[in-house]
Parts: C-alpha cells; sequence; structure tokens
C-alpha cells in the first residue's frame, strides 16, 4: 500500500483552526470521546512521519515550553517546512524549505510504509493537496465559530465524504481529496 498523506485536524464551524491570535483555546473547551470516532489514538497508530508549517511548530513549542514536558512525537519523524529560522527541538524534527514535492522521497522513507500526517496549518495542507500528495482531510469540526483567524485550508479542491460520524460534542467526518477545482467550480480532475 503507498504512503497515504492525511490531514487530520479540528476546526470551528466557520472554519478557522485558531483565532487571529493563534489560540485554541475555543478547541480545548469541548468535550471529545478519547475513544470515539475518527480518534487521535487510532489514527496515531496509523502514522509514520509528520509534517507541519512554522506556526503550528511554533505553537506546540511554544506550549511546551518551561513545563519539562518532551517533544509529544518523540519517535516519529517531524519535517517542519518554514522559510523562518527554526531550531529542532528533538532529534526526530527536522527543519524544511521548499515545495512538498521536493520532500516527497524523504517524507514516504520516513514513514516506512505508514501514513504522513500534515498536522498544518491549513496553507501547508493546501500546498500538499496542489501537489497531489493529499489523500485524506479528516476534520472534527467543533460547535463555535470565531469569525476570523487561520483557516481550516487555502485554496479550492473538490473533496468526496467518505464517513461522518459524532465524538461528543464534534461532528467528524474523513473526506478523500479529489483535485483542484476549476474556475467554474467543477473538478479539474474530472
Amino acid at each position: 500500500m503507498p504512503t497515504r498523506y492525511r490531514y487530520y485536524t479540528a476546526t470551528t464551524l466557520d472554519g478557522f483552526l485558531a483565532d487571529d491570535s493563534d489560540s485554541l483555546d475555543w478547541l480545548f473547551a469541548h468535550d471529545v470521546d478519547e475513544q470515539g470516532f475518527l480518534n487521535i489514538g487510532e489514527f496515531m497508530a496509523g502514522v509514520g512521519a509528520l509534517v507541519m508549517g512554522a506556526t503550528t511548530y511554533e505553537w506546540v513549542t511554544g506550549h511546551l515550553a518551561g513545563t519539562g514536558a518532551p517533544w509529544p512525537y518523540d519517535g516519529t519523524p517531524t519535517f517542519v517546512f518554514t522559510h523562518r529560522d527554526q531550531t529542532p527541538i528533538a532529534e526526530t524534527v527536522e527543519i524544511v524549505t521548499g515545495a512538498p514535492a521536493e520532500w516527497r522521497a524523504e517524507l514516504e522513507e520516513a514513514a516506512a510504509g505508514r501514513d504522513v500526517w500534515v498536522v498544518g496549518g491549513g496553507g501547508l495542507a493546501a500546498d500538499f493537496a496542489a501537489a497531489d500528495m493529499l489523500d485524506e482531510i479528516l476534520v472534527s469540526i467543533a460547535p463555535v465559530t470565531l469569525g476570523a483567524g487561520r483557516p481550516l485550508f487555502g485554496g479550492p479542491f473538490e473533496l468526496q465524504l467518505l464517513e461522518f460520524g459524532r465524538n461528543r460534542d464534534f461532528l467528524c467526518a474523513r473526506y478523500a481529496v479529489i483535485g483542484p477545482l476549476d474556475v467554474i467550480g467543477k473538478s479539474a480532475t474530472g
């Protein structure tokens, strides 16, 4: 089975990952069943490598700072796509520049036959989709709106709903990424 690229995330009902201050307080205010539909444990069991953008990396490292907590993805190769000056927080973190396609071979080698988790943000996920390197979007939708913030996904893409369900406060769905939309709103791939 070829390596799958999967964007697993949570969003507000109006399509934001974080507020204008990059806060996720809205997310942690809602109840989720750690064993429920589309739970992180089952998802992570299939993950061999992670990719994230600089803002996501900075959010994670910022929340670890001063806590003494280890890198939460220790043992899983992590590629941080950025043009910013970043310092790896763990031996498994690699800071990279360039387009996703330039790193495909390294990502798939690191994943060792398992999935690549596109952690975020929405712009990076769209970059992977534009490079034909995003197979699925798994999203948990919280019952809250922000009105502004970091968007869930950047760019027009056609998706196909594969499954959906409820995990306590969240509506969860898994979509296949079909391809980019053309200017009249039809899939450019079919």
